[in-house]
């Protein structure tokens, strides 16, 4: 009778092993789509950013997104000469005027724009890089987690890891 009982355990733990495995499982699919959809979305008619006097219109299908500094030593020198496959967008924290280049198009745009910016997509440093990807129209989703560069001379090393 002891053997009996022994067995009938056994079964009763494999399946609840069975059941709380699944439901790790669920669990983490759930989170995984939490996560996706803590991604942000930017709509470039709502939001008016400059390059140099005239509104910037998006034309890509990606950016790659860095938010900057101007006044971090030849940070601006740095973006304008970087050759990455997506086409940057270099946002400036000061606003600074710089003509763009092949590559980069540096945006400033008025205070509000700015701290709407920073606080949608949880800028604390800079410089910080994202990707995001059109969604539809001017529309534009976050398809990247958001990180800090150390270094902006890393930037062409540290774009496949986005």
């Amino acid at each position: 009778m002891a053997k009996q009982r022994g067995k009938s355990f056994l079964s009763l733990s494999t399946i609840l092993a069975s059941f709380f495995g699944a439901a790790m499982i669920a669990a983490a699919f759930a989170y995984f789509n939490y996560k996706f959809s803590e991604y942000k979305f930017i709509d470039f008619k709502e939001w008016t950013f400059y390059e140099k006097s005239d509104l910037f219109t998006p034309k890509a299908e990606k950016y790659l997104v860095v938010f900057y500094s101007s006044k971090e030593r030849n940070t601006m020198q740095l973006l304008a000469q970087t050759q990455l496959k997506l086409p940057i967008l270099a946002i400036d924290y000061y606003n600074q005027v710089r003509k763009n280049t092949q590559s980069t198009t540096f945006l400033r745009s008025g205070t509000k724009t700015s701290l709407n910016f920073i606080q949608r997509f949880n800028i604390y440093n800079a410089p910080s890089i994202f990707i995001i990807k059109k969604s539809k129209g001017t529309l534009y989703k976050q398809d990247s987690m958001i990180r800090k560069l150390d270094n902006l001379k890393e930037l062409a090393k540290n774009i496949n890891t986005l």
